[in-house]
């Protein structure tokens, strides 16, 4: 029985998930976008605020994703990319709301 340590395929999961990660904040930035291009100007600042969380969160993810970033970040990529998450989704509870309204 070895003792040593056997990453396996880790590396890959870790780079597929970050991958997943990137395609479902630009889909759900692409769904924002469309749902607040009503023409009003609200719709147009809650749009660019969807893009720059996109932005900002395709900065973080890229390098992780793509294998090319450092496996150490100081535990800084992951509480970024929730608190990006979280923006999106109170963004899109907002855009919910106007339209119901």
């Amino acid at each position: 029985m070895s003792t040593g340590r056997d990453p396996g395929l880790q590396a890959e999961r870790t780079r597929l998930a970050w991958r997943r990660t990137l395609l479902t904040v630009t889909v759900v930035t692409v769904l924002a976008v469309r749902l607040a291009s009503a023409g009003d100007p609200v719709g147009a600042l809650v749009a660019g605020i969807a893009v720059l969380l996109w932005g900002a969160l395709l900065v973080l993810c890229w390098p992780r994703g793509t294998g090319t970033g450092s496996a150490r970040t100081g535990g800084r990529t992951l509480p970024l990319v929730a608190l990006g998450t979280v923006g999106l989704a109170l963004l899109g509870v907002l855009l919910v709301l106007r339209g119901l309204g």
